[in-house]
């Protein structure tokens, strides 16, 4: 098969369009074409002119080197169909493997276990999709917060609850898997297709719900509301976990392989970890806030003229930029046509996230701007000192919203002059828990403050009106990543035998297409039962 990368169409083309191009770009004749198909379509909007830009795999009749060899065109490489093959079970125990957490990395995992035949018993700390989903809203409408089932913590992960967004920065070829089961399960085709895909809130819920249902089909446990308590080890090897359920009844559970897939926000969970001598360290992260501007204003700066072109989705943006005193800032987690959503999990701190469903639809376009994190910046060396700075940011800005959840906000105008907003201009803000208008410089880092003023400048520049006054920010955006790294050796495991850090909390992943990959990872470590 060959691939063609770079097919430049109009906004109008239809699939005849990219088969004409795939002849005249092979340069021979149509009838040679055997099939025709689109791996990739992106949108490109640089240089004022929007057109798509495709990739085709292309099966021909002929011989593929001798195409290749005499087009000399470096547009056209050779590929095979990627299929995932499940790795030959090495594993002789007889005693079930558990995984705790079932984000992304826990449920991919979990389904890589359950398929070779090792029935999982899966642990989270949050409730079903469904209660979840009660509990996140109750906790917007009501600010009732439920700490161990919220925008955190439950079935389907952090990602869960943002924009179901699939991009990565890994090359690994089993993010075609990943894909490939997200489809397979109920999410929409296009995301195998689209170079931003996203599956979006509303339709993740439903995916993760079939993949649990095949899960438990093959064998597998999943335990909702049960925590992870404790680790049962001796001769630095696991023998077994220790659980708590939602009335507060602790068991055993006897195991020698267990995956930490808890994601990023399991603090507790890793800090029992730690007592139990399992090696760790700092690791950078980062920390900001969100930006809101209109949508439509996002629509016309990026397409210009064809902003209401029916072909076009809510446009998306990705900024970057590094100011002279040394800091990088980046735009992070942008969701067009989104919402930005109170992410607490624990009491008395507010986090900030954002959230798109499938069709984008709502009025604003939202993104993190996030500035790095170094250890030199956190309070003390402890290898869990990351925490207690996102504690104190997250605190801080609970009291300066004024204790109700609410999140501090201020205009982007005013940020940029150093003084407090008052009122609102003409973005409304949409945060799920309402917000008091003030000076986010109060909540964040004096060098995070810094950065982001500079970046706000530079970031307008390439994106024009990106600093317009009446943007909203709203603080603080403090869980795009682990402060801490759980190490683990070649074989994924930690200096205890048979534990597996995992995913995003381990500090080995950063979103839900790299955390699946991670839980894929450590699955088939587990059936390789090398130590």
């Amino acid at each position: 098969m060959l691939r063609i990368s770079e097919i430049k169409l109009d906004l109008d083309c239809d699939f005849h369009d990219i088969e004409d191009a795939v002849v005249k770009t092979l340069k021979i004749s149509k009838n040679r074409i055997l099939k025709t198909e689109i791996f990739k379509q992106s949108v490109d909007c640089r240089k004022g002119e929007v057109r798509f830009v495709f990739t085709a795999d292309v099966t021909v009749d002929g011989d593929e080197d001798r195409i290749i060899e005499s087009l000399n065109n470096n547009r056209i490489t050779k590929c095979q169909k990627y299929e995932y093959k499940m790795p030959q079970s090495a594993r002789k125990s007889t005693l079930p493997p558990v995984v705790a957490g079932f984000g992304p990395a826990g449920m991919f995992a979990g389904l890589i276990l359950a398929r070779s035949g090792h029935c999982p018993i899966i642990i989270e700390r949050g409730r079903d999709i469904d209660s979840r989903t009660y509990d996140v809203n109750n906790f917007w409408t009501n600010r009732i917060l439920d700490e161990t089932s919220n925008i955190q913590y439950g079935e389907g992960g952090a990602g869960t609850f943002s924009d179901g967004k699939l991009t990565t920065g890994i090359k690994d070829s089993r993010c075609r898997f990943v894909f490939q089961e997200f489809v397979s399960h109920g999410a929409p085709e296009d995301i195998l297709t689209n170079a931003k895909p996203h599956i979006g809130t509303d339709k993740l819920k439903e995916t993760v719900k079939a993949i649990r249902e095949e899960i438990i089909s093959l064998g597998g446990t999943i335990l909702f509301e049960t925590q992870l308590t404790n680790i049962i080890v001796a001769n630095s090897f696991i023998h077994g976990v220790t659980v708590k359920d939602k009335y507060g009844k602790e068991r055993d559970i006897e195991t020698d392989a267990l995956i930490l897939s808890i994601g990023h926000s399991a603090r507790d969970t890793i800090e029992m970890l730690y007592g139990k001598g399992i090696n760790m360290m700092q690791k950078p992260f980062s920390v900001g806030a969100r930006i809101e501007h209109p949508q439509e204003y996002i629509n016309s700066v990026q397409y210009g003229d064809f902003k209401n072109h029916p072909k076009l989705k809510a446009a998306d943006y990705k900024l970057a930029c590094h100011p002279p005193h040394g800091r990088g800032a980046y735009t992070f987690c942008m969701c067009p046509g989104g919402t930005v959503v109170c992410a607490s999990s624990q009491k008395g701190g507010v986090v900030t996230n954002g959230m798109s469903e499938y069709a984008r639809d709502k009025e604003n376009a939202n993104s993190a701007i996030l500035v790095g994190v170094e250890p030199a910046d956190f309070p003390t060396e402890h290898p869990l000192s990351g925490f207690q700075l996102q504690r104190e940011i997250e605190e801080k800005a609970f009291r300066l919203g004024g204790s109700d959840y609410s999140a501090p906000a201020t205009l982007v105008g005013d940020f940029l002059k150093g003084q407090k907003s008052t009122k609102l201009g003409s973005v409304k803000p949409s945060f799920t828990t309402g917000v008091t208008m003030g000076d986010i410089s109060e909540v964040l880092p004096q060098k995070v403050v810094n950065t982001m003023r500079d970046a706000l400048v530079q970031m307008d520049k390439k994106l024009k009106g990106f600093a317009m006054d009446e943007a909203v920010l709203t603080a603080p955006e403090t869980r795009s990543s682990s402060p801490v790294r759980i190490l683990r050796d070649e074989f994924y495991q930690t200096n205890i035998r048979g534990l597996y850090p995992c995913g995003e909390g381990a500090g080995y992943a950063g979103g839900i297409v790299s955390a699946a990959v991670d839980g894929v990872k450590c699955a088939e470590a587990v059936l390789s039962d090398e130590t």
